[in-house]
């Protein structure tokens, strides 16, 4: 298993530095399968814009660019929490410890 990261949708700031579309926060999702059981993170990474230096134009930047900004505003630590979580969710799934319902 192997978990995978996507983007679901970038926030950015129309104009700033002189600089147009300017990506800001990446809302991203982290999933993985094994079979029928299943396991997601979703949540958002605020991106470091105060040096532009290296800025992509936001019609050339690719999804690989925007997970690795997510990661790096992640942190390593964080982004092995996450893909831990989403393993452990797996598991749980195929080796429940708890349930619902009713006896009848």
């Amino acid at each position: 298993m192997t978990a995978t990261w996507k983007v679901i949708s970038c926030d950015r700031t129309v104009s700033l530095d002189g600089k147009s579309d300017v990506i800001t926060n990446v809302h991203w999702e982290v999933t993985d399968e094994d079979g029928a059981h299943t396991g997601r993170q979703y949540g958002s990474s605020d991106i470091d814009i105060s040096d532009l230096s290296d800025f992509i134009a936001y019609a050339d930047v690719t999804e690989v660019n925007a997970i690795a900004w997510a990661k790096d505003a992640l942190g390593p630590d964080e982004v092995m929490r996450l893909e831990a979580d989403v393993a452990d969710q797996i598991a749980l799934s195929k080796a429940p410890i708890t349930g619902t319902g009713v006896p009848w």
